[in-house]
This record gives structure tokens, sequence and C-alpha cells, in this order.
């Protein structure tokens, strides 16, 4: 009896391999063709030639958002996990399938570096996800858009063109970008517009941002920069102050850089030049009301007119407010009235003086306090050289330290008075040009120098220690009221200056108009000398001894001193005698 051959479970496999490829392509894993031969509610039964059918979703059939149009006897691609699980199905993918058919499209597409499409279907973190016909992609949220979009409900769902910027089939990552398909749109059609626009054109655009510097303005698929120093002749602080988003402006195309596909807008230019003719309107010398639209360290600017400002420097802002900032003079706003100082139409500058409109205070205080005549002020300022008095007009005087006291020196002089303190001073010369205006309080004493008069050299002055000649003006019971010379300072003896010894302290001895020498000691507490005939005959003794005697000598006291008295009639005697000879 022949025995008969059973296939074993290898040649079963074998056959099996042979129908789908070849031996050896294993037949999970692999994308096949199969038949619709059934629905049953939400799955389709489709049969690939296996010894049973495999079930697989509808929604796998079918777009993001849409319904499966499938029906039996549809043939359709789907991709076998297993040929039979547990309950002896063969397990089948119709997503795979797409992936998988997919992915070997999309290697091709992005080697080629070509669009693809996708549509968007779901968000995640960071982006989007991106259905590439079957194969799925991430859209992070910055290549959505050129801009940041806030609302992205109206491109999900929707077939557009995005462009693969990275790929990896065996982790299945795949990043997409819908940006880089609107700038390259955008470019070509910035690069067309360019074209067709020309420098000097006049044409319509919308603003749509506003930044510190400028606005810029959307020409119809191009932007255009107008800055803030084009938009107006006059001073605009902000765009926002004259432009809004959304705006429709009329512009001028001032400049196109074609390499950078840059265009420069101005809308000043469409107005006339309120410069044109400005050097006439507004001749050297001129005065003119203004408004003050900007303070600097340096100075103020004044609109004259709205498109036409002058500076005025701080220099020229005040008579006799020096080194202050300009806010301390002026304020923003403020209306003041200026002169032209200078004119550079070309240049578009004019040089405004606001102190040359009001009237010079130097000149006006040299009217009303010519020199000789007395003022009041306070001391502003004590220096080493003299003291500075506030004067009338908001001037300032100074007295130099000779002038301040007569026999002191010029530091004991400048100790007698201090800042705050209210003196009287005479006029001593008003320099207009130099804005210098000297004074003298030493000249308002009783006897003192006249002005253009002489001086300290021709003998009418009194220094500290100095031997002077005075007159007698008048006798007092504490001492003498006296005058140097016939023009010179008065001043005061004390009874107890009279003399060396108590019979000569009697001030009663002296008469009116009586003429001898004294010492001038120092000032009293007005300020006015003060004299010593005692220090006088102290100060004549010590010379006498040093010069005709010593404390050995042996000789008496009286014998020095009538020595040194017939010397000094001797000295006096003999140019007389030499007089009467010729």
């Amino acid at each position: 009896m022949a025995s008969t051959a059973f296939p074993s479970r290898d040649d079963f496999a074998a056959l099996l391999n042979e129908q789908l490829g070849g031996e050896n392509e294993a037949f999970e894993g692999r994308v096949v063709k199969g038949t619709v031969t059934g629905i049953e509610n939400d799955l389709a039964v489709i049969d690939v030639g296996l010894k049973s059918e495999g079930r697989v979703a509808l929604r796998e059939f079918a777009a993001p958002g849409q319904k499966a149009d499938l029906k039996v006897g549809d043939e359709v691609e789907v991709y076998v996990d297993r040929v039979e699980n547990a309950n002896g199905e063969a397990m089948l993918s119709r997503d795979r399938a797409r992936r998988e058919a997919a992915w070997d499209l999309l290697e091709k597409e992005y080697e080629a570096g070509n669009r693809v499409d996708g549509v968007i279907f779901g968000r995640v973190k960071g982006g989007f996800t991106v259905d590439l016909g079957g194969a799925v992609a991430f859209l992070p949220g910055s290549q959505v858009d050129i801009r940041p979009v806030r609302d992205v409900q109206p491109l999900m769902d929707i077939a557009q063109p995005f462009q693969i910027l990275k790929m990896d089939r065996r982790r299945g990552n795949i990043v997409v970008s819908r940006r880089a398909i609107l700038e390259e749109t955008r470019a070509e059609q910035r690069s067309g517009l360019i074209q067709s626009l020309a420098e000097g054109q006049v044409i319509d655009g919308v603003v749509k941002n506003i930044t510190d510097y400028g606005a810029f303005v959307d020409l119809g698929g191009i932007d255009g920069l107008l800055h803030v120093t084009d938009i107006s002749y006059k001073r605009v602080q902000h765009p926002s102050e004259v432009l809004n988003i959304g705006d429709t402006v009329k512009v001028q195309i001032v400049r196109i850089n074609r390499d950078t596909q840059r265009i420069s807008l101005g809308m000043k230019q469409l107005e006339s030049d309120p410069w044109e003719g400005a050097a006439a309107k507004y001749p050297v010398g001129g005065t003119f009301t203004g408004t003050v639209t900007n303070i600097t360290e340096y100075g103020a600017f004044v609109e004259l007119e709205p498109g036409i400002e002058g500076l005025v420097h701080v220099s020229e802002m005040s008579w006799t407010k020096k080194n202050v900032h300009p806010g301390k003079i002026v304020s923003t706003s403020q209306e003041v009235e200026v002169k032209v100082l200078e004119v550079d139409q070309e240049k578009r500058r004019i040089s405004l003086g606001l102190k040359q409109a009001q009237a010079n205070p130097w000149i006006d205080f040299a009217e009303k306090h010519p020199v000789g005549s007395t003022v009041e002020g306070e001391v502003k300022n004590a220096t080493e050289f003299g003291l500075f008095i506030g004067l009338p007009g908001d001037v300032d005087g100074m007295v130099h330290m000779s002038d301040i006291a007569w026999g002191v020196s010029g530091e004991e002089a400048l100790a007698l008075h201090h800042k705050g303190e209210t003196v009287q001073a005479q006029v001593l010369d008003v320099d207009v040009e130099k804005e210098r205006i000297s004074l003298g309080i030493k000249q308002l004493e009783r006897g003192g120098v006249a002005v253009g008069g002489a001086g300290r050299g021709a003998g009418s002055g009194a220094n500290k220690g100095e031997t002077v000649t005075v007159t007698v003006l008048e006798v007092r019971d504490g001492g003498l009221e006296v005058q140097v010379g016939d023009d010179g300072a008065t001043g005061f003896i004390k009874r107890t200056d009279l003399g060396r010894d108590r019979d000569e302290q009697r001030p009663e001895r002296f008469q009116v108009g009586q003429k001898f020498d004294a010492q001038v000691t120092g000032l009293d507490r007005s300020k006015k000398p003060t004299f010593s005939i005692k220090a006088l005959q102290i100060a004549e003794e010590k010379q006498a001894v040093a010069q005709y005697g010593s404390s050995d000598s042996g000789a008496s006291l009286g014998d020095i001193l009538g020595a040194a008295l017939k010397e000094k009639a001797d000295a006096t005697t003999e140019p007389k005698a030499k007089s009467k000879k010729k």
C-alpha cells in the first residue's frame, strides 16, 4: 500500500511566500492589496488571500474631518501586522499602509526639495500635527505663519502646502513649515512689486505697525518704512501722534534698495516745503514769537511756524543767568519772543537769541546809575580779590579788595564783610560790552577819594602803620575827630591815644583846624580808620634809640631824643638855606 505524503508546515510557508512574491520575503510587515467583502458597523471586512479575513476601522479610510467613502468590492491597500492573531483573524491596518506609502513619497520629495500637501488636524505642545497623506508630521508654532497667529482654527482641516524641514524615518519624525512657503511666496510677490515701483511715485498704503522710529506701511504685499522725520515738516515726537494702525495714508516712495528690497517712504514730501523763502521771511535782526518745542543741555528749540524751528543756544538765553540748564529758564510749550541771529536756508538752520529780544540790563543799569552814584545791594559772594554785590536789574557788581576800606590791607578788608550782608557802594565804572560793574565802598566814607581824584599815592590814603598828617575836625570829651590831609579819610583819636603822658591826654588842648602827625592804628566798628599820637611817639622813640644810643651807651633818653630832634631840625633848615643862597 502506497503511503500518502502530507505537506509539512515549512512546505506550506514556502508555498505562501512563493505566492506573495518570493521565498526570501516575509508576508508580515508588508503592504498588500485586498478586497472589501463586507462592512459591519464601523469596520470594513477585507480579504487579502489569507486563510482568514481581517477587519479595519472605517475612519482609517477617511481623511481628517471627512467620512469614509468605501463599499463592498472596493480594492484597497492594507498593511499586514500579523497573519493571525489569537482569534485566528488577520491583523490589518489601513493607516500603516498609507503611512508606509506616504513615507516613500515624502522621502523623494524631501530629497528633491519640493513642497508637499498636508492638513493640520490637531494641536500638541509647542505646535500642531499635520497629516501628509498618511504620515503624521509636526508643525512648530513658530512655523505656522510669518507673524504670530492667535487663532489657528481657520487653518485646520484645509489642504495646503508645506515644506519639509527635517525627517527621520527610523524614529518616525517629520518637521514641516508653513511659514517657509509663505515667505517664499511673499519674496516672489515683493520682487515683482518692487520692479513695478519707482522712486518719486505716490501710492496709497495701510499703516501696519508703529514703532518709536517710524511706521511700517503695507503697499499691497510689500512693506515700506515711513521714518518719523519724514512724516511731517513740523516736529513729531512719536509717530502715534499722527498715525494709527489701520490708517490709509498717501505716501511718496523716497528711496528703493532693490538688493535688500527695502523701501523708504515719505509723507512730508507731498506738502509744500516751509523752508522755501525762510531767509526772506525771517531776516537777521527780526524779532518773532515762537513756541518752545524741545529742551536740551545745549539750548532750546523754538518753533516759529509748523515745520520751521530755530535753536536758542544756552549762551543766548539770558543776560545774567550763566552756566544754568535751559530748562531753568524756559519750559516746553512756552511762548517766547526771540531775535533771529543767523539763517542758513540750505542747511535748514536758524540761530535765535532769547536775551537779544529783551532789554540789556547792563545798559539799563548804566543809564539809571551813572558813575559816581550810590547803590545798595547784598553781598552775593566773597572771593580772594573782592566782593560781588547783587544790584538792581539782576546784575552783579564787584568791589575790589582795595576799594573796601581805608587804612587796612585787602585781606583784612575782605574779612570786614560777609555773604548776605547789605552794603552801600559807589559806582566807579560800567563796562557794558564786558558786562562788568566796578564798585567802591570806601569812597562813600567822609573825605573819601573823589571819582577821578587823587589815589593813595597822592597822600589821601590811610594805611595801617602809616604816619599821616591829620586836621582836627571836632573836639569831643572822648577824643578828636580828624581828617587825613584836605580830602582824605576821616577817623577818630581816642583820649588815651592823644599822648604818652596823662597831661597830654586832654582833648581840650587841641583846637579845630589844628594839624599834627599821627599813626594809623586800624579800623573801628564803623570801618573808619583810627589814629594815635601815643603810638607815633613810641615808634619814634624806638627808632631814635636804635639809631643814636643803646642800653649800655650811658646816654640818657633825653640826650638821645635831643640829638634826634636836632638832626631832624637840621635836615629841615638845610634845604631852606640852600634855597636862599640860590
